[in-house]
């Protein structure tokens, strides 16, 4: 097994993230900034397991991707959650190291965070790559 795919990986999420026309004007991050307000998309944490076989090297990525906004309601990043959806499944991505063979959807979790005031949806990810 190796990480070795997972900044490639991480790069091309964030690629095709910020050049998803339906999510023109939405920040993404990979890490909180400092006093931000409003809404923002986070590419967070992620969980990587050895998937290699007789064809070679290959790892699963289970990556999480969250849209956290301070403003009332779920409907706009409900929205949000949905585009980014439609942006990564099945998205021919390109890794600098290793190859994409697969990306589906496989959860995700909408809750209200710091005693209601911040709304939070987690979109999990299953990348595999091979190496």
């Amino acid at each position: 097994m190796s990480y070795g795919a997972a900044p490639a990986l991480q790069t091309a999420v964030f690629q095709r993230l910020s050049t998803w026309a339906p999510l023109t004007g939405v920040a993404i991050y990979d890490a909180v900034p400092p006093n931000v307000t409003g809404t923002f998309v986070l590419i967070g944490p992620e969980e990587t397991r050895d998937q290699s076989d007789k064809s070679g090297a290959g790892a699963e990525h289970q990556m999480v991707i969250s849209v956290i906004t301070d403003a009332t309601g779920f409907l706009s990043i409900k929205t949000i959650a949905a585009d980014i959806s439609d942006a990564l499944i099945g998205a021919p991505l390109s890794l600098t190291r290793g190859s994409l063979v697969s990306l589906f959807f496989l959860r995700a979790m909408a809750r209200r965070i710091e005693e209601g005031e911040t709304r939070r949806i987690d979109l999990t990810f299953r990348a595999r790559v091979q190496l």
